[in-house]
């Protein structure tokens, strides 16, 4: 694990009047390729057959153009990025997963974290139900089947099922009778929306999807909801789950999502542009001669600061950009060689230049001390590290992959340890109240767990030791 946290999944979703569903899902999983960069795969329906293709690797590795031209023609498919918050990174937990019964088949694509996977699997086992993969996803998608069967209905099947799932979802199923179904669990923890054109509906994690497939946004899926579509409408829509609150998750905003997605009615770019601008005001003045941010999301940030505090802003990194993010690489040698890889500071800019510098987190520390010392290689005279979220102290069971309590930088060092660990000069974190003032314009209340120990659903009927052993699981250090 280095300095980010790692993402979740992308899904994505499209019921069209014709038969390009594959192309377009592809399109928009490439959209979404900063959410999950381990596996992709589409299934698509054609005469009531499902056809999934899936594999390890990135999107444009998965589907080279023979491989897209070769699925059948269809007008309804579903799409998944993935990254693993559960299971390990093998072939058989890449998404979507199909699940053949009695009556039919279904496919499903999944965003999040089930917290009680395990009791789930166990009371389906007893039924009778064997599983191939370890993902939670597997256990959704037979738990699904196994209610669409008891109770003879698809609709009424799903519904019975999702109302049993602990945790945070969003669900996009293709059903062999051409049912398109969206489901977001009660809290909302996950984003998902909708949008229309003159051919259909495309659903999927992130606006930014939509429009990159010429889909025109609609509106979110709401916390609880469970929608239906068929040939390119909405047939029914219905809250199937009841919370007492909601809370998306507020890292959505500080770095998962694209700059140019609309999560909940908050502008991402918004977001993290006024915790720049927070930040200039909460947190002490420093005499510098310019604001840089750490690309990408770093920079966005970046320029809120400098329009708080009045100073410049410069670039003080030139980004190479064929080199993906840092995690996807398989062993920690090659993640450190590609931190080192990915960006060079620009000397003519930095060189005898007090900097501050915008990052969105800090986890253990290792990537920022690499790039405050490329910095100052660089020339640069000082270094002041102000960083768009406070510090995590907390795991996250819902979908992230936070790291244990006893792993994370701030819960072993003060910030002053920190500081002289990673080299800068200062460093300073936003408050929670000034980074949720960021995304006041989000219709729903947030997660903040990972920072605060405060989840929306109480965890404590887990248990955690279990529920950290099964999130991390599957995850190379």
């Amino acid at each position: 694990m280095t300095d980010k946290v790692n993402e979740e999944c992308a899904v994505a979703g499209v019921s069209i009047g014709v038969e390009e569903s594959a192309g377009l899902i592809y399109n928009a999983l490439l959209a979404l390729q900063h959410r999950g960069q381990e596996g992709a795969g589409i299934a698509v329906l054609r005469e009531n057959r499902i056809t999934v293709v899936k594999k390890r690797g990135l999107v444009s590795e998965v589907f080279a153009k023979e491989v897209l031209e070769s699925m059948p023609k269809s007008k309804l498919a579903i799409g998944h990025t993935r990254y693993s918050t559960t299971g390990s990174n093998t072939v058989e937990n890449v998404q979507p997963f199909v699940s053949h019964y009695l009556t039919g088949r279904i496919a499903i694509a999944h965003n999040g974290n089930i917290i009680n996977a395990k009791q789930l699997k166990e009371q389906l086992r007893e039924l009778g139900v064997d599983f191939n993969a370890t993902s939670d996803t597997e256990v959704i998608s037979s738990l699904i089947a196994y209610h669409i069967v008891r109770l003879n209905d698809e609709v009424a099947g799903i519904r019975e099922a999702v109302k049993l799932i602990e945790g945070a979802f969003t669900l996009i199923l293709m059903t062999g009778r051409g049912k398109l179904v969206l489901v977001r669990d009660g809290y909302g923890f996950r984003p998902l929306c909708i949008g229309r054109n003159s051919y259909g509906i495309m659903a999927a994690s992130e606006s930014v999807a939509l429009d990159c497939c010429g889909f025109q946004f609609e509106r979110d899926v709401e916390p609880g909801e469970m929608v239906v579509i068929e040939k390119g409408e909405i047939t029914s829509s219905e809250r199937v789950i009841e919370t007492k609150k909601t809370g998306v998750c507020i890292f959505e905003y500080v770095y998962f999502a694209r700059s140019d997605s609309i999560i909940d009615g908050q502008s991402v770019y918004k977001a993290r542009f006024n915790m720049g601008v927070q930040m200039a005001k909460e947190l002490p003045h420093i005499d510098a001669d310019f604001v840089a941010g750490v690309p990408d999301s770093g920079l966005d940030c970046a320029a809120g600061y400098a329009y708080g505090s009045g100073l410049p802003l410069v670039s003080a990194f030139v980004k190479n950009r064929y080199v993906g993010r840092s995690f996807i690489y398989p062993s920690q040698l090659e993640r450190e060689h590609a931190v080192s890889i990915k960006l060079n500071p620009l000397k003519a800019n930095v060189e005898g230049k007090r900097i501050i510098l915008a990052e969105d987190s800090i986890v253990r520390g290792t990537t920022c001390a690499k790039t405050v010392k490329a910095l100052k290689a660089a020339g640069a005279k000082e270094v002041h590290m102000r960083i768009s979220s406070p510090p995590f102290r907390h795991s996250c069971y819902f979908g992230t992959d936070v790291d244990k309590p006893e792993n994370l930088i701030a819960n072993q060092h003060s910030i002053q340890e920190i500081a002289d660990q990673i080299g800068v000069d200062s460093l300073a974190y936003i408050s929670i109240e000034g980074m949720k003032k960021a995304c006041s314009d989000s219709r729903l209340d947030f997660c903040t767990g990972c920072f605060t120990g405060s989840y929306n659903i109480d965890i404590d009927e887990y248990d955690k030791a279990i529920l950290e052993e099964e999130k991390c699981s599957g995850i190379e250090k």
